[in-house]
């Protein structure tokens, strides 16, 4: 198959996927997209890239899962803004040894993903590398008064996560035979780390209340992106309690390793992390738990000065950390 014959495919691949009809637009097979956002709104934009034998791997995950996952950690990043994905374009480089079908089940992930959050692909690029990169930019649209960034906490705001942290992780593990866990547990962590969901409809929700003064999603792990808020906001935190995944917790158990130390180490859980007023955030939560059927969970406090505490210590990031050679 030619360039423009895999490019006619993926533009069948992504056409499900629709705009408002008050939005003009202008998609895959011209120069460049072309999109009117409303009048009423902001545009909300963000760029994320995904690498082989960096971010993923063949042996943990097939490339239907690695499209999803790289589209899922893009639309997770306009969830944490508060924001609705509209549209996005992909860039995928391609080793040679690829055919056209392998490029067509990475892109039919990337693509089923899209759907799920009613997001149109809008175009792109193709091109060799010496290993699978997909870079992918996402935009979206959010009303002013529902964006929601980093460095709007204040001391004495709630920490709160959107759902129990470390299943992610744990299906890195897993993916790896690193050790045994009950088969429904593992097809839990395995799941988190293949098939990631962004939480699209709990950030609007979050960001509709003058009550959450910032958010962000937690990509890297709870210690990383805890620290990350709190210092963009001029603020210490305290991590009072760690929610650990039913998986997370029992593959630590089996590694004999404490797992809410686990659980913070955490990358790619994108869950969100919010900080709310004290005094509103039994009333949050209370709105949230009838909203989404599952707790909006307390995780800490921010307080005045800086760094990060857990258990009466100082704590070191040990999250993520893509220049981290230790990695």
């Amino acid at each position: 198959m030619t360039e423009d014959d895999v490019v006619a495919k993926i533009a069948e691949l992504c056409r499900p996927a629709t705009l408002p009809r008050a939005a003009r637009f202008v998609g895959i097979g011209d120069d460049a997209a072309v999109w009117q956002p409303s009048r009423s709104h902001r545009s909300v934009i963000s760029t994320d890239m995904l690498l082989e034998d960096v971010d993923f791997t063949r042996a943990s995950m097939s490339l239907e899962d690695a499209g999803w996952k790289a589209m899922a950690s893009n639309v997770s990043d306009l969830a944490a803004m508060g924001a609705r994905p509209v549209l996005a374009t992909v860039a995928l480089g391609v080793p040679a040894p690829m055919d056209a079908g392998e490029i067509l089940e990475l892109y039919g992930g990337i693509a089923a993903c899209a759907r799920s959050y009613k997001l149109a692909i809008a175009g792109g690029d193709l091109s060799r590398a010496g290993a699978i990169a997909i870079a992918i930019t996402v935009v979206g649209e959010v009303r002013p008064s529902g964006i929601k960034v980093r460095n709007g906490a204040l001391p004495g705001d709630v920490l709160a996560v959107t759902g129990y942290l470390g299943a992610a992780r744990a299906g890195l593990a897993v993916s790896g035979n690193a050790t045994a866990i009950s088969p429904d547990l593992a097809e839990e962590a395995l799941a988190a780390f293949r098939h990631p969901m962004a939480r699209v409809a709990e950030g609007r929700f979050l960001g509709a209340s003058r009550n959450v003064h910032a958010m962000i999603d937690l990509s890297d792990g709870l210690s990383t992106d805890a620290d990350r808020l709190a210092r963009a906001s001029g603020c210490g935190v305290t991590i009072e309690s760690v929610p650990v995944a039913r998986s997370a917790r029992a593959l630590a158990r089996a590694r004999r390793e404490d797992p809410e130390r686990f659980a913070l180490a955490g990358g790619e859980d994108f869950e969100l992390l919010a900080a709310i007023h004290p005094r509103a955030y039994d009333h949050v939560a209370a709105r949230f738990s009838a909203r989404f059927g599952r707790p909006l969970l307390r995780v800490g406090v921010l307080r005045a000065g800086s760094g990060i505490a857990w258990q009466g210590v100082e704590l070191e990031r040990s999250g993520w950390d893509h220049f981290d050679r230790r990695a």
